[in-house]
């Protein structure tokens, strides 16, 4: 400061005071549009409402009360009125400019109150008016600020002019500072093989971009599920919380890849679960090979039809009954989940469907036989004597 403060008991002594001269003072009386402090001179200082801050304020009162003790700063002398007129405003901004000035060399991240809602975006006190752009006030678009009034912010000093009292400051700068070093703790403790817990943030054509504390990975929409996935909407929306098995790190690109389906159980141990000896599945037929057909019962999951179980007739080649992509019936005859092989029978389908449309013939002409008080003994009983 161009003076040094003096100090109460040098008030006292006092006999002149110059323009320029910072004082120490107290405020004696408040009014609307000014006040009054006594600075140990022969007139009291007057300090009107456009020299308290350098903020607007709507009365003298929103910022001073009786008894506070203030440092001011002599502006001039009004010798006609004999008033002196003295500055806060000014104390502050020179104190302010300097503290400011050390805060951007420094990156000190510092906290301030929201003052104002202005075009364009908030006006803080800092000793001057702080400005924060509205594209720095937050790391994402934020269409109303109303609600930001007396919010008290984190920020940093982005820019200073102290020629035309510009002072820009960014709380933005400091949230994405944060996102960075934790970014960098993420990425240097991730292994290939953990599951995690992430966030989806975004999804695209080709998948979706899940948020793991700071860094967003790729779940390709081949690795969404175990099934084929036509849309990525269709597994996943924005904000789902997830668990996710990390397939890959490239730490210097930045680059994670992460799979979905992989947590979950797969096509084998699913098959292993709903699947038993006995069982009567529908699937279709993939492929056709010499020895028999493999047919898809559940999605990546094949069985294998030996040719000996295709047909209850010979047949020469499974292309003389199957073909692929036909649906078809058959029955379980064994799953062995460790060697992921399962094998299936249609012949014994067709004899156990043979079968139970013979019982129920059979037991149709019983049935007729029976109301005519002959049984299928009596019908073939003659028969049989006339043989011998």
């Amino acid at each position: 400061m161009a003076e040094e403060i003096k100090n109460e008991n040098e008030m006292t002594e006092m006999e002149n005071v110059d323009v320029g001269d910072v004082v120490r003072g107290k405020v004696t009386k408040v009014e609307e549009k000014q006040a009054l402090v006594d600075v140990g001179y022969k007139l009291d200082g007057i300090l009107p409402i456009s020299e308290v801050s350098s903020l607007h304020i709507e009365k003298v009162g929103d910022v001073l009360q009786e008894g506070d003790e203030i440092d001011v700063q002599v502006i001039r002398f009004n010798d006609d009125k004999d008033e002196m007129i003295v500055s806060k405003k000014a104390v502050d901004r020179e104190k302010a400019w300097g503290e400011l000035e050390k805060k951007m060399e420094t990156g000190e991240v510092f906290e301030a109150e929201v003052a104002e809602v202005v075009k364009g975006g908030l006006v803080v006190d800092v000793g001057v008016r702080g400005f924060i752009p509205a594209s720095m006030v937050e790391n994402y678009y934020v269409e109303d600020f109303s609600d930001y009034k007396g919010k008290t912010l984190r920020l940093k000093v982005v820019e200073m002019d102290k020629e035309k009292n510009k002072v820009i400051l960014s709380q933005k700068a400091v949230l994405d500072e944060e996102n960075e070093k934790k970014k960098e703790e993420v990425l240097e403790n991730l292994e290939e093989g953990q599951v995690l817990e992430g966030t989806v943030q975004r999804i695209t054509d080709f998948g979706a971009f899940v948020d793991l504390g700071g860094i967003d990975g790729l779940v390709h929409i081949s690795e969404l599920a175990w099934d084929h996935v036509e849309k990525v909407s269709d597994v996943v929306q924005e904000g789902d919380q997830v668990k996710v098995k990390v397939l890959g790190v490239d730490k210097e690109k930045e680059r994670i890849s992460l799979s979905i389906k992989q947590t979950q159980p797969g096509p084998w141990e699913q098959a292993g679960e709903k699947l038993k000896p006995g069982d009567v599945v529908t699937g279709t037929v993939k492929r056709l090979v010499n020895f028999g057909a493999f047919v898809e019962v559940l999605p990546g999951v094949e069985g294998l039809v030996h040719i000996s179980q295709i047909s209850n007739r010979h047949i020469g080649t499974p292309s003389e009954v199957l073909e692929e992509g036909q649906e078809v019936q058959a029955k379980v005859l064994d799953v062995n989940v460790a060697e992921r092989r399962i094998s299936l029978s249609i012949r014994e389908l067709e004899e156990q469907k043979e079968q139970e449309e013979t019982r129920k013939v059979q037991e149709e002409l019983e049935q007729d036989n029976a109301g005519m008080g002959v049984t299928i003994g009596d019908l073939f009983g003659d028969l049989k004597d006339k043989l011998k």
